[in-house]
């Protein structure tokens, strides 16, 4: 199962870029978690997604937010939301399960500067999450949770940690919510297979930072530890944010393989 996690930054302005993205990788994506759709329910491009083979669960917002799972593998067990009506205003977090595999697909707020409502509105959310995987799961769930966290977790994450130190996405107190959910048994797949620093999957729109490589990575694909053994490969494709005659989304997808048996 190759499983990408990919925020689009908006569904309609990316419709054509991601089937040109799934095209040029020979159609091998299996399950494709959408964040930052900005589109209520009736206005996601299903029978789009269905041409390209797959089916999909869409939790949607009108203008912001929006999270979907889009599958060539039956979903069953969809859950949209939090069920907390505090948090599941913005249209956030969507679950299913593929097999026996549980996928939380979640875009987490963008946060402000601290002490701004965003910046605890942001902290709430992480918490929820938290209590969420913490009443939901058991550590011998198979588990992947993906999508935008925006957090860099460590310095290795951002591309200068002097100039973008304790900014919204670095600010320690993002961090370690975002290690509170590592801690309860789940690995971030990514760093598990690359080590080095200057990979990133988020880059401004402005000042060239594309081409620079100044960028941050805010997408994770994070594993219980019963799916590691499976994980084979995982890569941040960059080819669609690449992309000069079609407007990309600022982030690149995440792209990651599991096999059955190793």
């Amino acid at each position: 199962m190759k499983i990408a996690s990919y925020n689009v930054n908006s569904i309609k302005a990316r419709l054509e870029l991601m089937s040109l993205w799934l095209e040029h990788r020979g159609g091998d994506i299996d399950v494709l978690c959408l964040q930052e759709t900005k589109t209520i329910d009736q206005g996601f491009p299903k029978e789009a997604l269905k041409e390209l083979g797959f089916e999909c669960a869409i939790l949607g917002q009108k203008a912001y937010n929006g999270v979907a799972i889009c599958s060539r593998i039956p979903l069953t067990d969809i859950i949209y939301g939090f069920g907390d009506k505090s948090l599941d205003l913005q249209k956030r977090i969507i679950s299913a399960k593929i097999n026996d595999i549980n996928i939380i697909n979640i875009y987490a707020p963008h946060g402000g500067l601290r002490g701004e409502e965003k910046y605890f509105y942001k902290l709430k959310w992480f918490e929820g999450l938290l209590n969420l995987l913490r009443d939901n799961y058991t550590q011998d769930d198979k588990i992947l949770i993906l999508g935008d966290f925006n957090v860099a977790s460590t310095d290795k994450d951002i591309y200068d940690p002097i100039k973008l130190f304790d900014i919204p996405a670095t600010m320690q107190e993002e961090r370690d919510a975002f290690n509170k959910l590592v801690k309860l048994g789940l690995t971030d797949c990514f760093r598990h297979l690359n080590k080095d620093d200057g990979m990133y999957s988020w880059w401004s729109y402005r000042d060239l930072a594309i081409w620079n490589n100044q960028g941050m990575r805010l997408d994770y694909i994070l594993a219980s530890q019963s799916m590691m053994p499976k994980l084979v490969n995982i890569a941040i494709d960059i080819w669609p944010r690449r992309k000069k005659n079609i407007t990309p989304s600022d982030h690149a997808p995440i792209v990651a393989e599991f096999i059955s048996e190793k």
